[in-house]
């Protein structure tokens, strides 16, 4: 029997969405992506207790925002010795709005995967896809340190990612999908939004199609997926971040997968940058990238603070 896990591979790379480096080589993925609620979900299990209480233990003392560092940094030396692609690390959301401490802060995330003998073509910073994340991204790009935009629901988002040769970007599929029933209330039906029809799975395609028309280089990862039918609609997507709940329905299912998107022959001029004003005027008119965005980025800082909470308790 061939899994549809394993049939997928054949057309795209698999990552594991999770920070419970425990669960991952049972479905062998390249890569591996983490985020604050990750690691949070992660360190309350029994099993990383341990790891946490050492992080702290061994640089107590230090600024609690350097000892998280260490921690997130720990989490991906431990995912790098299971997979053997790249992890990502991700810079604290409540930074999402302050280029120059972005930058200060991936430098050092990657300082420290260096200093610990990783090399940084085996990490990806994720960021998340403001204006002035984007930003600092250009900049990490530029100083051989590659990114992962996160937090992206608008063709905006994408575009101005490109424009700055970020090397990866993370549409949201899931919570694209989320905000498009819920506006729809009693109306949506379920069926008819369904596959290719699915509203993130929509955006993604979009965003991928532009890529290879264009000829940009920035690779896609279509991420944050509420059921398989979304997954296996974007069969084909350079990179699917995955749930280990979903990446075992995968492996215990063995029906045919297709694969959906294709890369184009005929490569089209790229279009012209977007400017601040144009990117924050196209956001500004998508209410689904807006609003998602806005309330990832607190989401995340919700998360990113507890995080700090329990390693103050242990200093």
């Amino acid at each position: 029997m061939v899994s549809q896990l394993d049939q997928l591979k054949a057309f795209t790379t698999v990552v594991a969405d999770t920070g419970d480096f425990k669960q991952l080589a049972q479905f062998a993925p390249q890569d591996a992506t983490t985020n604050p609620s990750l690691i949070l979900k992660a360190v309350q299990k029994a099993d990383y207790a341990p790891l946490l209480a050492e992080s702290v233990a061994v640089h107590k003392g230090e600024p609690l925002d350097v000892i998280v560092d260490h921690t997130l940094v720990r989490f991906g030396q431990e995912i790098l010795k299971v997979i053997p692609g790249r992890v990502s690390t991700e810079v604290d959301a409540r930074l999402s709005f302050d280029t120059e401490a972005t930058l200060a802060r991936a430098r050092r995330i990657i300082g420290l995967y260096e200093a610990a003998g990783t090399d940084r073509q085996r990490v990806l910073i994720k960021v998340a896809a403001t204006w002035e994340g984007i930003q600092a991204a250009r900049v990490l790009e530029q100083e051989g340190i590659r990114c992962n935009l996160t937090l992206l629901f608008s063709f905006a988002q994408a575009q101005a990612c490109g424009d700055a040769g970020v090397q990866l970007i993370s549409p949201f599929v899931g919570r694209i999908y989320d905000w498009y029933k819920k506006s729809a209330g009693s109306t949506w039906d379920e069926a008819a939004n369904a596959g290719l029809n699915d509203p993130g799975v929509k955006s993604v395609a979009n965003i991928y199609a532009h890529y290879k028309q264009h000829g940009i280089r920035t690779e896609v990862m279509g991420a944050s997926f509420r059921n398989v039918g979304q997954i296996l609609a974007l069969a084909g997507c350079d990179l699917l971040t995955i749930s280990p709940d979903l990446l075992a329905q995968l492996q215990a299912s063995d029906g045919a997968v297709a694969r959906q998107l294709v890369p184009v022959d005929d490569v089209k001029p790229a279009l012209a940058p977007l400017s601040e004003a144009a990117f924050r005027y196209a956001l500004n008119e998508d209410a689904m990238a807006t609003e998602k965005l806005a309330e990832g980025i607190r989401a995340f800082a919700v998360d990113a603070g507890k995080l700090d909470g329990l390693i103050e308790a242990q200093r």
